[in-house]
């Protein structure tokens, strides 16, 4: 049973990597047996591992096609935005920033402003997000963002291509660093939110203006 656990995390650690590199994108099937080959594993293991993806709706079953990946949605991003910018409010408020702490939040974000590729600036982005909640005390909280956020991803991957999007994202960091550094949960909460916020604007405009979009 423990063998078949450290399996589908295997799988499941695989296809997501897979995700955020690019190399599956939004509508592409997943052929088990390709991966069965690649990973050197049954199909067992990878039928478990995509079933609790798509229980996370990262990704869908589609008959005669398998599993793919999970097209996006306008009202799926409303809530998925909504739902992780409160849950990293809840995550900061459960969280003791030290010294330390901050001296981490800054290399991380001086690393994402010396990103300047748009992969590159959305995974250092989602890295200072990581290291943001990981002070957390609440483990569940976390797991839970991190799935949320695999899904968030493919939003931005997929829409986001102007960096002046992140240039308000980037200074709020700043702020939220500069609020923790000063004790004042409230006003980095306020600020992480908005955060969020930017970002789910700019993506209600272009994913209001896909023509398949039914949300």
């Amino acid at each position: 049973m423990l063998q078949t656990t450290i399996l589908r995390d295997k799988v499941k650690d695989f296809i997501l990597m897979e995700m955020q590199k690019g190399a599956l994108s939004v509508g592409k099937t997943i052929n088990l047996a390709a991966l069965s080959r690649k990973l050197g594993i049954s199909v067992t293991p990878i039928r478990e591992a995509l079933s609790q993806l798509e229980e996370s709706q990262i990704i869908k079953a589609v008959p005669n096609r398998g599993f793919v990946v999970a097209e996006l949605q306008l009202k799926e991003a409303k809530d998925l935005y909504a739902t992780v910018s409160q849950l990293e409010v809840m995550a900061i408020e459960d969280s003791h920033f030290t010294e330390k702490a901050i001296r981490d939040l800054k290399k991380s974000l001086l690393r994402l402003q010396q990103s300047h590729t748009h992969n590159a600036r959305l995974q250092a982005r989602y890295r200072f997000h990581d290291l943001l909640i990981g002070h957390c005390n609440n483990r569940i909280l976390i797991q839970l963002l991190r799935k949320l956020k695999h899904r968030i991803l493919f939003y931005e991957q997929a829409f986001i291509r102007d960096a002046s999007v992140y240039e308000n994202v980037d200074n709020q960091m700043e702020a939220i660093i500069q609020a923790l550094e000063e004790d004042n949960i409230p006003t980095a909460a306020l600020i992480l939110k908005m955060n969020w916020m930017i970002v789910l604007q700019y993506l209600e405009k272009r994913l209001s203006a896909v023509p398949h979009d039914s949300a």
